[in-house]
């Protein structure tokens, strides 16, 4: 039975999902399952009274006594507003949605119970500092005592399920799945060893693009892996993409901080915007909280207590993400190909460590995973392709199953307050590896990489290696002062966006693929513009949309074309025309994408195979694709490169040949996909995004519902390379699947003058005014304050809950 089969069968067995569409009816069952935001409740397990007060933009500021009470409270409302977000990430990180949606979800279940996200959680308990695990335990008993105080949300009702009691550890493996999106780098080194088995080492340095180029990549006999080149789909991880996403090795993201030195009031400036996979509700959650030592405002995740990015009165971060490359596979001998028990470590064998998981199925009978292990990690091949089970056996070596749990960092940088303390923090914060910005109400700034990044012998993490040899071993990680940091930068401002941020005489490998520069580029040359940087300033970078890359390519089209009719006439004059700016009116922006995507595609055909070349532009390495932009200005520069001719043909094809035909098959693809006038293909017609729900806003779920779960359509601004970013997959021009998720402005001067937004909203519930109210916000890069204190708050304030002990405790 296909998937779409399977969604239409669940959904026929579930008719309170047609309800809730029906014009009426849906509002009013909806609006039953709405929380609680006014008046008073009762709760078992409060030592004292609390206050949630909700502004304007549906955001809960709480006011505590204790911070047992305000992580209580957080965990409390965070429940209230994103209760079934919260649970179909626990489903996903513990590898139970095939219990919920049935058996098309047991390749993603297998993928997640072998990389054990929930048995490191489990683990991991045990290493959480002891002020870390009270406040988890405040948060979960919060968590529960929302389940058990208010209605679900209408999505329980439509999957006929109810949350399990939240625990510590479902916060734990939270973390560890934003370790697993944020820090994957096996997707990039299991595609280049195909691309090596297909094709050879130098087509593969060209496609993918190594951090040392001057350093060959050497490719031993035993990683040739000739069992990798009957691969032709990678089955197991998409069908774990299809829920997650977009999870990539450089998730986007910017962040900047400014000195006093540069800014208009003499204090810092911090900037902050993250890009992630966009869907209904908001990955993100903004929290005010007061209590103790808590006075913050800023970012959260649901389902983790505290807060990830924002200020605490005196110091202020944001966060990008670093890339680093924490993953490698390494080929194992194994004493039985079809049923191993023992595998070759140095000319010993040694018992492969076996754990059993049981997954069950929605509708059909349970599917046990034998989770086979080295002493290098999980062996993968099953479930990240079925095709690759009789392939060479390979396991993967990842870093995090030996870093300390995140939430002991998550609470140390909450509770910094100078420089030397938010470093504290940094040690502590071993995985996901970020860039982290800092600033303070002192007037400094700086800038620290994090992460717990090994130090390899013997090979450059680039392919899988012999893992039985014992020659191509982790020796160690990156010790922590070693790792790329700056305080009060002379130039008077630190910037990053997933760039490479090493000098070439860094003596450690942290990543090979970086994110190209473009973005870096933009933004550090805006910023050195100016010393009078102010809010309106750094909103202005956040919103840039130019384009480096086009300015590079657009002189080549230009100059190649030779229109041969009406169409391509009016599509060279839109691009001669563009300001190179990717805004929704822009024609000149769709001509451009169009005409990039066909250059592209005809260079992969001319080395690749159609299932090489599908994948590739599929962003098979990165899901929202990166790394092809510098080898396609590169060869742009060689006119008579062997890339630019086609084997297939008699003739040796140039440059400008291919920019011709290219050309023709972009405007023919144009009018066939938009219509024959180009007012037609505008940047904002065509390059759009929805807030999709997981799971009933996805494509084979009916369209009544699909429109009810998921977020009106908009237009979106820049594309995969500009600073203010909306990422689209080549393959498939130009739906948004990755963009910005917050932003953050931090004025350090006068934190009331900070500013906010995210989208689409605070709250998951359907047709609550706070589901989707901040989307035309965040599409117009404008922003809502950033209140901070009580005073503040009362004057947005739109409703206030107070929660009070069930039992008075004795004095």
């Amino acid at each position: 039975m296909s998937a779409f089969s399977q969604v239409l069968r669940m959904l026929r067995m579930l008719p309170s999902a047609m309800a809730v569409a029906a014009p009426g009816v849906g509002p009013w069952l909806a609006r039953r399952r709405w929380p609680r935001e006014e008046g008073q409740l009762t709760l078992p397990g409060l030592h004292g009274k609390v206050e949630v007060l909700r502004d304007t933009w549906g955001v809960p500021h709480i006011f505590a006594q204790d911070e047992h009470d305000l992580f209580f409270a957080q965990g409390y409302v965070h429940g209230q507003d994103r209760m079934w977000q919260m649970e179909m990430g626990r489903r996903l990180v513990d590898g139970r949605l095939a219990s919920l949606l049935g058996p098309m979800l047991v390749p993603a279940d297998e993928f997640l119970r072998t990389m054990g996200l929930r048995h490191l959680a489990e683990r991991a308990w045990e290493q959480v500092d002891p002020e870390a695990r009270a406040i988890l335990e405040a948060y979960s008993a919060g968590i529960n005592a929302r389940i058990a105080a208010e209605p679900l949300p209408y999505e329980f009702t439509v999957m006929s399920t109810e949350p399990a009691p939240w625990t510590p550890v479902d916060s734990l493996a939270r973390g560890n799945l934003l370790a697993m999106m944020l820090g994957g780098n096996h997707r990039i080194e299991l595609f280049r060893a195909r691309l090596v088995a297909a094709v050879g080492e130098e087509v593969a340095n060209a496609l993918l693009p190594q951090n040392a180029p001057e350093t060959p990549l050497i490719v031993p006999k035993e990683a040739r892996l000739p069992g990798l080149k009957s691969v032709k789909t990678m089955s197991g991880l998409d069908s774990v993409d299809a829920v997650m996403g977009d999870p990539n090795i450089v998730s986007g993201s910017n962040n900047w901080v400014v000195h006093g030195q540069r800014t208009k009031s003499g204090q810092p400036l911090l900037a902050n915007d993250v890009h992630i996979p966009l869907g209904m509700p908001s990955t993100w959650y903004e929290n005010g909280l007061h209590g103790g030592r808590f006075q913050h405002v800023g970012f959260s995740l649901p389902g983790v207590p505290m807060l990830i990015v924002g200020h605490n009165g005196k110091v202020a971060w944001g966060m990008s993400n670093l890339g680093p490359d924490t993953q490698d596979f390494y080929i194992e001998k194994l004493d039985d190909p079809k049923a191993p028990k023992q595998y070759l470590y140095q000319g010993t064998w040694h018992d492969l460590e076996v754990r059993r998981e049981e997954i069950a199925v929605k509708g059909g009978a349970p599917v046990v995973v034998e989770v086979k292990s080295t002493r290098h990690g999980p062996l993968m091949n099953k479930v990240m392709a079925d095709e690759m089970k009789d392939s060479e056996p390979m396991a993967l070596k990842w870093a995090h199953r030996e870093c300390q749990p995140l939430i002991n960092a998550v609470l140390k940088l909450n509770l910094a307050r100078d420089w030397e303390s938010f470093r504290g923090a940094m040690k502590a914060w071993e995985g996901p590896g970020q860039n982290f910005v800092y600033a303070d109400t002192a007037g400094n700034i700086g800038y620290q990489a994090t992460g717990k990044i090994p130090i390899r012998q013997g090979h450059q993490g680039l392919i899988p290696m012999p893992g039985w040899t014992g020659e191509s071993e982790w020796t160690g990680f990156i010790p922590f002062e070693e790792l790329p940091a700056s305080f009060n930068p002379p130039a008077g401002y630190a910037a990053t966006a997933n760039n490479k941020i090493t000098s070439d005489d860094y003596p450690h490998l942290i990543a090979h693929n970086w994110f190209p520069g473009y973005r870096a580029k933009r933004i550090t040359d805006l910023l050195e513009a100016g010393t009078q940087h102010s809010v309106q300033t750094m909103r202005d970078i956040q919103a840039e949309t130019y384009s480096l890359p086009a300015e590079t390519l657009r002189p080549y089209f230009l100059a190649a074309a030779l229109p041969t009719d009406d169409t391509q006439r009016q599509a060279v004059d839109a691009l001669k025309a563009w300001d190179l700016r990717f805004e929704p009116e822009a024609v000149g922006a769709t001509v451009f994408q169009a005409w990039y995507i066909e250059v592209l595609r005809k260079l992969l055909q001319h080395k690749l195979e159609p299932a090489l070349v599908s994948e590739y532009l599929m962003g098979q390495y990165e899901r929202h694709g990166s790394l092809h932009m510098p080898f396609v200005i590169g060869q742009m520069s060689q006119p008579d490169s062997d890339w630019w001719d086609d084997p297939k043909t008699p003739e040796k094809e140039t440059r400008d040949d291919i920019l011709r035909a290219a050309l023709t098959a972009a405007t023919a693809w144009l009018v066939k996909t938009y219509g024959p006038k180009p007012e037609a293909w505008a940047w904002g017609q065509v390059h759009q995004l929805t807030y999709a729900h997981q799971p009933l806003g996805g494509p084979a779920i009916p369209g009544p519902i699909r429109r009810v779960f998921n977020s009106r359509t908009v237009p979106a601004r820049g594309d995969n390379y500009s600073v203010d970013g909306a990422s689209f997959l080549w393959a498939r021009p130009f739906k948004v699947v990755h963009g910005t998720a917050l932003r953050m402005i931090v004025d350090l001067a006068d934190l009331s003058r900070s500013v906010s937004i995210h989208a689409p909203g605070q709250t998951e519930h359907l047709f609550h005014k706070h589901r989707d109210d901040l989307m035309e916000l965040n599409r117009k890069v404008e922003f809502h304050p950033m209140l901070h204190t009580r005073q503040a708050v009362e004057q947005h304030r739109e409703a206030t809950l107070t929660l009070t002990p069930a039992v008075a405790l004795a004095k």
